[in-house]
């Protein structure tokens, strides 16, 4: 009788354990595994990935940019990533072996808000996953932070900081591209309680929601840390120099933010100016420096392939356009109806002026975004110039004239990225005075090719009536 009972004590306490584990799966509400390696330090620097943008695999790339910066600075914390279920399992394996991130992968939180977000800003319908960070328990505190960041100096005394610290780029809302808390999972509770209720959020997504969790941020005192290395309680503002909004890099080309240190650039900019892409330099400068990191860490050797391949298409398009006799197809139509000659002679103008701007336009969309700007740059212009050729040979149109624009883009590109300029100022100055300088000669190339294309239509050998035939004239003959 004692071992039956000793067995049956034995089975209760399994199935009491087995019971516990669930309701703390169930508690912990969508995290399904961690992969990587174990919890190593105290702190953790998080950051978060979720799938069903356009843009997926450019946040891959930044996110593992933005935690090698960490490594660059000797962090000492953890790297964890808090990933939804469907992110690419190449890309888990990538993010835990080659950049020693903890993957935390979790299911996505339902956006009650997403309504409210319009257009564009359904991109941010999933950020709200950003609130798994509180469940983070094995760390005593976690600093959440963006992709678009990077760190220039050590933040390690951010673990310091109290349950949540934010920085206020805005005057009135604090940003949450960074900032520190404390994970708990009775927050974790309240806040998805709070999303059930429908607590009132400004812009539907993360950092509406957790300014209304934290109103009174604005009015907590500054975050200085202790000398002595304790941690302290409460909610603290951080000082601007551990968020430093890259526009304010523009006015002067320098970093200098007098309060706090300059620890983190953050790019908050348009969508289509993040550093990673590769038009971004040099309208933007600050691009040159993540892809530096970049460079430095991961290198280019996904885009390569891609490069080669087009590298090899343009110059095949060079060498058949110089082979094969360019012209025009002589067109054959009943010349008497006047309506019917203006209209071929509008849509062979309008043919011209798009076949222009495809020339321009094509090279920019096949380019990997997030290759290097020097190579994306260099790649276009060739690109453009392949292309140009090509309309010059297929329309018989002046070549300076054609290629015009593709002088005046890459004068513009050596105006913008000149090294030298005393401010920020200054630099918009001399790209304002570069366009209007520019703009007339544009002009004029383009007045020139439609009086070139026009004087082609005039000619009657490319223009027979029907059932005549077409005299033979040195023009008609291109060799």
């Amino acid at each position: 009788m004692a071992a039956a009972a000793e067995r049956w004590r034995r089975l209760a306490a399994v199935l009491l354990l087995i019971l516990a584990t669930t309701a703390a799966a169930g508690e912990r509400r969508g995290l399904a595994r961690v992969e990587g390696p174990a919890a190593r330090h105290r702190h953790a620097y998080a950051a978060m990935m979720y799938m069903g943008t356009p843009r997926d695999y450019e946040f891959y790339v930044a996110v593992r940019v933005m935690m090698r910066s960490l490594t660059r600075v000797r962090a000492d914390a953890d790297r964890v990533l808090i990933a939804s279920a469907d992110v690419p399992r190449d890309w888990v394996r990538a993010m835990t072996e080659e950049d020693g991130m903890r993957v935390v992968i979790v299911e996505n939180l339902r956006n009650p808000y997403e309504s409210n977000l319009g257009g564009i800003n359904r991109r941010f319908k999933l950020t709200l996953n950003k609130l798994y960070a509180w469940t983070l328990v094995d760390y005593e505190r976690v600093v959440m932070i963006d992709s678009d960041n990077i760190f220039l100096q050590n933040t390690d005394e951010l673990f310091q900081c109290g349950q949540f610290c934010a920085v206020f780029i805005n005057p009135c809302y604090f940003h949450t591209g960074l900032f520190v808390l404390q994970p708990s999972m009775d927050v974790f509770k309240s806040m998805l309680h709070d999303l059930e209720i429908g607590r009132e959020n400004s812009d539907g997504a993360d950092q509406g929601f957790l300014v209304g969790c934290y109103p009174d941020l604005l009015d907590r005192p500054m975050f200085h840390p202790p000398e002595n290395g304790t941690k302290l309680n409460g909610t603290y503002r951080l000082p601007l120099g551990y968020q430093m909004d890259a526009s304010y890099y523009y006015l002067k080309l320098h970093w200098h933010v007098p309060c706090g240190p300059n620890s983190v650039i953050t790019f908050p900019s348009a969508p289509w100016f993040k550093p990673w892409y590769w038009w971004s330099w040099p309208i933007l400068p600050l691009g040159l420096s993540w892809h530096k990191q970049r460079w430095d860490d991961l290198g280019y050797a996904a885009e390569i392939p891609v490069i080669l391949m087009e590298v090899l298409m343009y110059i095949v398009i060079i060498a058949v356009t110089r082979l094969a006799r360019p012209g025009m197809t002589k067109l054959c139509y009943n010349r008497r109806p006047e309506k019917q000659n203006a209209l071929v002679q509008w849509l062979i103008k309008m043919a011209a002026i798009v076949a222009m701007v495809a020339a321009y336009s094509i090279p920019f969309f096949v380019i990997p975004r997030t290759v290097h700007p020097i190579m994306g740059w260099s790649i276009y212009l060739f690109g453009a110039l392949a292309l140009s050729v090509l309309v010059i040979n297929v329309f018989l149109l002046p070549a300076l004239d054609v290629l015009t624009p593709w002088f005046a883009i890459a004068g513009m590109l050596f105006v913008m990225a000149f090294p030298w300029y005393h401010g920020g100022i200054v630099r918009v100055l001399a790209i304002f005075g570069y366009a209007f300088c520019s703009a007339p000669f544009l002009w004029a190339s383009l007045v020139r090719m439609m009086d070139s294309v026009q004087t082609m239509l005039e000619r009657d050998p490319f223009f027979p009536r029907l059932g005549e035939p077409a005299q033979e004239t040195e023009f008609s003959k291109l060799y």
